[in-house]
């Protein structure tokens, strides 16, 4: 495969969007979590510490991805200057460890985004011991078929 200067410049736009993106999610975690600090100085609950904690986590991953992201993209960038001196084999190397570093970016988003479930069944966690549920729905995972294989069949 012939590697030329348009093709490391193919993660700048995945690169920008992912920075985009968990920008946004880190600001609006970092806000979450400032106004759950609040409410819990005016009334300390448990569930409001596992919150945090919960989204603390999250921030951290969130950076992790960021500074991965940035790192492909200087990666690419650099990728770029060796093949315009000419230099294939250093130059694929390079596109390579920026690949790599995408690819573990996305990885832990994906973990990040399973993490956020975790959050959720915090935060509802009081209606489910009210109504009496182990669980909602949402939180069920499980595919269709398998779902539809547990319910009974209707009796005419």
């Amino acid at each position: 495969m012939e590697l030329t200067l348009s093709t490391p410049a193919l993660l700048f736009s995945t690169v920008s969007l992912l920075m985009i993106a968990f920008t946004n999610r880190f600001l609006a975690i970092a806000n979450l979590i400032r106004d759950l600090h609040k409410q819990f100085q005016q009334n300390p609950d448990r569930v409001v510490v596992d919150q945090i904690k919960n989204l603390h986590t999250r921030l951290r991953l969130i950076r992790t991805i960021q500074a991965l992201a940035v790192m492909s993209l200087l990666l690419s960038a650099v990728c770029m200057l060796v093949l315009l001196q000419d230099e294939p084999a250093i130059a694929r190397l390079l596109f390579i460890g920026a690949l790599v570093l995408q690819i573990l970016a996305l990885a832990i988003s994906v973990f990040e985004i399973s993490i956020s479930i975790k959050a959720l069944q915090i935060e509802l966690n009081d209606m489910e011991n009210e109504l009496g549920k182990r669980r909602f729905e949402l939180f069920n995972l499980r595919s269709k078929p398998e779902m539809e294989s547990r319910t009974p069949p209707a009796t005419d």
